[in-house]
């Protein structure tokens, strides 16, 4: 629509319509979270060359000591931010004060620097290599060539539009004598920032003189340039504050429902998934309930270090002040970074190649700040989020449970939904995900005792994820080694010795390994267990015996039924999503082929487990899609035994070490995967397992009270997570896991792999 329909439309609309219908919009696409960044100011220099009547920022050389804050004033700064857990610093600068005062030419030839957009680059450049904060840059007016200069020393940049209308600049308006504040100019300025790939910020201020024909304007100008470029990721809707010595410093301030009708027509005109921001500094805090409802869902940037340079009669609020305000608007405040979460998950395309392994490994899937310092297999102290109490869900939330109770299927959407819970909603979802654990498997912690045979680590496939694999014989990454069938037959009997019931084998695609390899051995373990129960071969160890030996699926896997095979472990799942495979595993079996090898074990009697391995390139929709592949099957064959949520252990794998992954899930996510499969899956997978190799032992015991069941195996040779860097050992016995139940007052027992009932119930001690 055009500005002047689009005003028609609204003229007699009530204010209260069209703030519900953006309200609405907003929940809809960002959830309950209102982010913020928390940051430093860093106010680079306050000479300016524009003149703007409202502007108390902009100086003259006769009121500053120096033209610009030296290096060291900048990291001062930037270091106090670090104490106070920040993570960005906020540049802000006069536009271009070289071009108007020979003093800040002086100071700039001194520096050794041609223009301040320069010297600009040079001090982003020491903040982040120096305190880590990420740089976002609001120096004025830039072209192509400016921004591919500082693009690889900040993560965004910004120039606020704060006006379509030419009439403010003419003699008597507040632009007047302000060269770089034409709308024309500004524009441009943000379409190059477009064309050059950086994420950016832009807005309106309001109440200046312009009319609401000219903000829907100035909406739809932006609107038109993020349709083709994509890259603004927040709008500011700033209200005008009168501010003492300036032209206008008796010009009106706009009421609040003024600032209200521009922030619900930004979010109308701009669409649910635009960041919508308003200062929350600029309105008592009994007002920020109404901005939040007009469809705001970032507060911007607040510090707990710097004064607002801009708005300086106009404290930041307390943080804690602002959550409780925001709380009580049925909202919860969430940390950002200095990029928005869409552009931190697709950082090769906005970010400058040096930075883009720093804000990838800073995420969760959601693109926003890991919220704990809990890395899987890293032997991290488990944080604290209140598991095992009962907590009341938002809406939403509450919504897609009620559907859950009444056996309706939830979709894609509902999914991703509870994956970006956070705060009371995680405890809501694991509450009921744990009821629905407690209907469906009872109290008792299950597991087995077994052992892993893996019996080579020598691979032809280049798995991102994966440090356990070492290549082929002839190009091999470090110590490789293949075992010979009567090494698996000794560790089979060893382990039978031992108590296990069950011994699991798998490994690498060794270049020499055909269908007859994995048959002969199956001949091994049985010629010595003739009893143990295998648990062998992958869907990809599977494929590649049967095209070796050029069978159908169903052929092969009977075969192996003959030989002595009695169930698959559902690994090389990873991601079931073509998107995220083609990434990790890109010669791997596709997800379809996944799924086949599945579908054709259960008809020929084969039962399986089924497993996901998460927190790395993936998002959340394709976990849920992940689910919903794995449910469908579920209702198709009714072969899955249980499902096993594997976070991504980070430290060696080769994708991470390239900066191209993230460094695992965090604890909240790893939390509402195990929580929210029970919940998908409920009632027809009945056990969700928890591995004590990725999350530890007192992990493990949390996520008991979250929906899970079964602690997996006691495994006695892990080495396949131990290769990624993990630390939690490679062995948890009998005993320990009794004593694992026990901590969280919940009975055990061993169990089978089908999960049925052991000659003996007292659990054997296999030290």
């Amino acid at each position: 629509m055009s500005p002047g329909d689009i005003a028609s439309h609204v003229e007699r609309v009530p204010l209260g319509q069209v703030m519900a219908v953006a309200e609405a919009a907003t929940l809809d696409a960002h959830g309950r979270n209102v982010t913020y960044s928390r940051k430093v100011f860093i106010p680079l220099t306050k000479l300016c060359r524009d003149v703007c009547h409202y502007c108390t920022f902009a100086t003259t050389p006769g009121h500053v000591g120096n033209a610009y804050l030296s290096r060291d004033e900048v990291l001062a700064i930037a270091r106090a931010g670090v104490a106070a857990g920040c993570r960005e610093a906020l540049f802000t600068l006069g536009d271009k004060p070289e071009a108007r005062y020979a003093a800040a030419r002086d100071a700039l030839d001194a520096a050794g620097h041609a223009t301040t957009l320069s010297y600009l680059g040079a001090m982003a450049r020491a903040v982040l290599d120096e305190t880590g904060l990420l740089p976002h840059l609001n120096p004025g007016l830039m072209d192509a060539e400016d921004y591919a200069a500082l693009r690889p020393h900040a993560v965004s940049m910004g120039i606020m539009l704060e006006t379509a209308s030419d009439r403010l600049g003419v003699r008597g308006g507040p632009h007047f004598g302000s060269p770089d504040k034409a709308p024309a100019l500004r524009l441009a300025a943000i379409e190059a920032a477009g064309r050059a790939k950086v994420p950016f910020t832009t807005g309106l201020l309001i109440g200046i003189g312009e009319t609401r024909l000219e903000r829907i304007e100035a909406l739809v100008a932006i609107r038109d340039l993020h349709a083709e470029y994509g890259h603004i990721q927040e709008v500011i809707i700033q209200n005008f504050r009168a501010k003492p010595d300036t032209k206008m410093a008796d010009h009106p301030e706009p009421p609040l429902e003024e600032h209200l009708w521009t922030i619900a027509m930004a979010r109308l005109i701009l669409g649910p998934a635009m960041t919508i921001q308003a200062p929350p500094n600029l309105h008592r805090p009994d007002e920020l309930a109404a901005l939040l409802r007009a469809g705001v869902n970032d507060w911007g940037g607040v510090s707990p270090v710097t004064p607002d340079h801009v708005n300086p009669e106009a404290p930041w609020p307390h943080l804690e002040l602002l959550a409780d305000a925001t709380e009580a608007a049925g909202r919860l405040l969430t940390q950002r970074l200095a990029i928005g979460p869409a552009y931190a998950l697709d950082a090769d395309q906005w970010l400058d190649a040096g930075l883009v392994t720093r804000v990838r490994r800073a995420i969760d899937a959601r693109g926003l700040p890991r919220n704990d310092d809990w890395f899987p297999g890293h032997g991290d102290v488990v944080p604290l989020i209140g598991l095992g109490g009962l907590q009341e869900p938002s809406p939403r939330i509450a919504e897609i449970l009620d559907k859950v109770k009444a056996d309706n299927r939830l979709d894609e959407r509902d999914i991703i939904a509870l994956f970006r819970a956070d705060g009371d909603d995680v405890v809501a979802i694991a509450g009921f995900a744990d009821r629905l654990r407690r209907e469906m498997a009872g109290d008792i912690v299950s597991y087995v005792v077994n052992r892993n045979i893996n019996y080579t680590n020598i691979c032809l496939y280049r798995c991102g994820f994966c440090a356990f694999s070492k290549g082929s014989t002839r190009e091999m990454r470090g110590p490789a080694y293949k075992l010979d069938f009567e090494e698996v037959g000794r560790r089979a009997a060893e382990a039978v010795e031992r108590g296990a019931t069950e011994v699991c084998l798998q490994g690498g695609i060794h270049p020499e390994y055909d269908g007859n390899t994995y048959l002969n051995v199956l001949n091994a373990v049985r010629a010595a267990a003739p009893d143990i129960h295998i648990h062998a071969f992958s869907p990809l160890e599977v494929t590649h015996g049967a095209q070796t030996l050029g069978l159908p699926l169903e052929d092969f896997l009977s075969r192996l039924k003959a030989a002595g095979l009695s169930t698959l472990p559902g690994t090389a799942a990873e991601i079931l999503d073509p998107e995220v495979r083609a990434i990790i595993c890109p010669d791997k079996v596709s997800a379809d082929e996944w799924i086949e090898v599945m579908r054709t074990a259960h008809a020929v009697g084969l039962r399986t487990t089924a497993t996901i391995m998460f927190g790395h390139v993936d998002e959340y929709r394709h976990w849920a899609r992940h689910l919903l592949r794995i449910r469908a099957l579920q209702e198709e064959t009714g072969g899955f035994t249980e499902f096993v949520p594997l976070p991504f252990v980070h430290m060696e794998a080769p994708l991470w070490r390239k900066g191209k992954a993230r460094s695992g899930p965090s604890y909240r996510e790893t939390v509402l995967m195990h929580a929210i499969a029970r919940i998908v899956l409920h009632p027809i997978i009945p056990n969700i397992q928890v591995s004590w190799v990725k999350l530890g032992a007192d992990g493990a015991a949390a996520i008991l009270n979250a929906g899970a069941n079964d602690l997996g195996g006691t495994l006695m040779d892990e080495s396949i997570t131990r290769a990624a860097g993990g630390i939690n050992g490679q062995e948890y016995g009998p005993a320990e896991m009794v004593a694992l139940a026990a901590s969280i007052s919940r009975p055990s027992r061993q169990r089978t792999t089908l999960y049925g009932q052991i000659a003996s119930p007292e659990p054997i001690d296999a030290q």
